[in-house]
């Protein structure tokens, strides 16, 4: 059976500020586009370099998305974001039921990086369905779901209520929670259970993409990797957070709400820098990386060890606007390296790794 998005394709965005009219590339980098008025609306105009990436059936205007969690619903942002610019948003985790979320404080700054117990707070999936999609459908950005569940049955529940309605571009399976069924292990620990999991959500999303958001919490990603692909994932999102504790000496208790939470930002970049490279070792599917993307130049790392796009998490927190530089950075790093698409500089890098 086919599947198909409803929102398969979103073009490159036109520069109207002029920040980039003196060095803009030749106009021939572009002479061979098609027309925006195609189903591909890829890039027309001579003002940007084409930052567009294929991920799967899904091609973005660039490789730039807002990670789950860190983003809101992604309406909660586009007073300080142009969300149209973006290559795309992954909502906050949608549930089967309402989930208050862990007590507070829920984050915690560490050396280089956060910790976060936020406890998957989130509206659940049908309140997501009639209060914040109707909004998200107002902006042309794919907007994915990320989705998790206790059981089988929960993610499966939440991808069956969102394929009734239309707005989504995708959804991303967050693996990393607890079966409650088998004593508690992650689903994404194991690729016996990676692989049920997956399969069965396939089953349900019959008409979008489906991707899936890997542990790190285990000994060889790779395996999961493979299992997850073979399984039916469409592209794989490497990775989540890493299990930490923050302690407070004074009191002997947790600087969280609970007692762990999970690292994310500067501080697991190299590691996740390594997962990215091994998972694109193991599999063919699209890998999209996600783990202390700050600036240009991580973004260009991520996608030089094999990465189809970046999402970026725990940088918005500081910076809410920080998507949109990385976005004006990546423009200038292509046309710097005399380059008129993204594809050409990440090819020229990954052959200097080998």
């Amino acid at each position: 059976m086919s599947r198909k998005p409803d929102t398969k394709i979103v073009s490159s965005r036109d520069r109207k500020d002029g920040s980039l009219a003196a060095r803009r590339p030749p106009t021939s980098c572009f002479a061979t586009a098609p027309s925006r008025d195609t189903l591909s609306r890829a890039v027309t105009t001579a003002a940007a370099v084409d930052l567009s990436v294929q991920v799967g059936a899904l091609r973005l205007r660039n490789p730039i998305l807002a990670a789950s969690g860190t983003f809101g619903y992604g309406i909660e942002f586009a007073h300080l974001v142009d969300l149209n610019l973006l290559g795309g948003v992954v909502v906050k985790g949608l549930s089967r039921e309402p989930i208050e979320g862990a007590p507070p404080p829920r984050i915690v700054e560490t050396p280089s990086g956060m910790l976060n117990a936020i406890g998957l707070q989130n509206v659940g999936v049908r309140a997501f369905v009639a209060e914040k999609l109707p909004v998200l459908r107002k902006y042309v950005v794919p907007v994915l779901a990320n989705v998790f569940g206790y059981t089988l049955e929960d993610y499966v529940e939440v991808i069956r209520t969102l394929e009734d309605n239309e707005g989504l571009a995708g959804y991303e399976l967050n693996i990393s929670c607890p079966n409650v069924k088998k004593g508690g292990m992650q689903f994404g620990c194991d690729p016996g259970m990676v692989s049920e999991v997956v399969s069965a959500a396939r089953r349900a999303a019959v008409r979008r993409p489906l991707w899936v958001k890997l542990s790190p919490l285990v000994t060889d990603i790779r395996l999961t990797a493979r299992a997850a692909a073979d399984a039916g994932a469409d592209a794989l999102t490497v990775a989540n957070t890493y299990p930490a504790m923050a302690i407070d000496f004074r009191t002997g208790r947790s600087r969280l709400g609970n007692p762990t939470g999970g690292l994310s930002g500067p501080a697991i970049k190299p590691i996740t820098l390594k997962l990215v490279w091994d998972v694109r070792q193991a599999v063919e599917i699209p890998v999209i990386a996600l783990g202390g993307v700050e600036k240009v130049e991580d973004v260009l790392e991520y996608l030089c060890v094999g990465a189809a796009a970046v999402q970026v998490g725990t940088a918005s927190f500081a910076h809410p606007t920080v998507t949109r530089r990385m976005i004006d950075g990546l423009e200038a790093a292509v046309y710097e390296a005399k380059a008129c698409t993204i594809r050409e500089i990440v090819t020229n890098f990954h052959a200097e790794i080998g």
